[in-house]
Formats: C-alpha cells, structure tokens, sequence
C-alpha cells in the first residue's frame, strides 16, 4: 500500500514540475517549490526561504547597462536594487554612473559575496548591500530603484513604492510590469538568445 502510494506521489509530482516548466523559469522556480515542499522540514529550510519574492537569476550586463541608461542615472543618485543578487546593478551603478547604490538581498551567501566584491573594488564608501527582505527596508532615501521580481511580487511592491518614495523617484523594472502603473519609457532588449523588456516608471506620473 505505501508502495503506491509513493508511486501515485511520484507521478503527481512528475507532471506538476512538467507543467510548471513549461511557463519559462517562473515555471521552474515554480517547480523547485513543489520539489522543496517533498522534502523534510529541516531540509527545506536550508532550501527555500518561504518569504522570497522571485528566484535569483542575474540580470545580463548588456540589459544592466539599458536599465541604467534609461533610468538616467547619474552622479548624486541613490540606487536601491531590491533582490540584488551578486552586485551587479549596484557595482555597476556606482562604477560607471557616478551614483550611490544599495542592493538589498534575502539570500545571505549571494549579500555576502556581493559585499565581498565591493570590498574588493574599494567602493565600500558608495556601495553596500543589506542583507534583508525588501518589503522591510526604508526606500525614503532611493531616488532610483531597480527591480527583477515577478508581477505579482511588483503588486506586493507598489504600495510601499508610493509611500517610500518621493516624487519624480524612477523605478526600472526588467520583464515585468507594475500591473496599474503606465511606464514613461519602455525598451526591449536582445541579450544572452531572447528579448529582454524594459519598463522605466516616474513616481508621480505611474
């Protein structure tokens, strides 16, 4: 009897991370969940952290650089990239754009290694990354804020935006939209064999 029934888990499970692939990596972070959720308490805590609001996958540089770019960012801005993965955005905005960064990350080992880069880099005076879930972290000082969540993430999101953040403030989204904002400029963007879209939204003209 357990026999089948572990068969008839098995199978479940099979078809369920089948159909969650099939939606692009969504899917499969989708899937890893399911898988996460067959696995012992104490292995899924070292596996999935419940309150994160995307996967981690690192934004191309070439799709870094346009995001940057059409967020005009320059010398005397504060950059908050929530879910900042390994640095990227952050490193690169206070590199190249002239400007002061934040990355704030769920993942300790990804703010750690992030941090370990800046250290590296000697921009530990522009550059730093919190290790910290973003919907707990003051905005109020962020005159750009990059993001690389999921849309429902974004929904979850937006109204800490409008409290958090000032007029004029510029939020650059990558592939997903704040559903009930209207972008002030949008880019699609051919990097690493697909299209990457990019929305640029003004507080206080969303």
């Amino acid at each position: 009897m357990f026999s089948s029934l572990r068969t008839q888990w098995t199978n479940r499970l099979h078809w369920s991370c089948e159909q969650a692939m099939a939606t692009s990596w969504k899917g499969i972070w989708l899937a890893g969940l399911i898988l996460t959720a067959a696995l012992p308490a104490s292995a899924q805590k070292e596996t999935y952290d419940p309150r994160s609001m995307a996967p981690y996958v690192p934004t191309p540089m070439k799709v870094v650089h346009r995001m940057l770019k059409l967020g005009e960012v320059k010398s005397g801005d504060m950059v908050y990239d929530l879910g900042s993965g390994d640095g990227r955005i952050v490193i690169t905005a206070v590199q190249e754009y002239g400007a002061k960064a934040v990355g704030v990350e769920l993942d300790s080992d990804l703010a750690e290694r992030a941090n370990a880069r800046i250290r590296e880099l000697n921009i530990s005076d522009r550059a730093s990354v919190m290790h910290a879930h973003l919907m707990e972290v003051d905005l109020s000082t962020a005159s750009v804020v990059t993001l690389y969540l999921l849309s429902s993430s974004n929904m979850q999101l937006r109204p800490k935006l409008v409290e958090d953040l000032k007029a004029g403030s510029r939020v650059i989204s990558h592939d997903f939209q704040i559903m009930g904002w209207t972008p002030v400029k949008t880019e699609t963007v051919e990097a690493d064999t697909r299209q990457h879209t990019i929305f640029v939204y003004e507080v206080g003209k969303q």
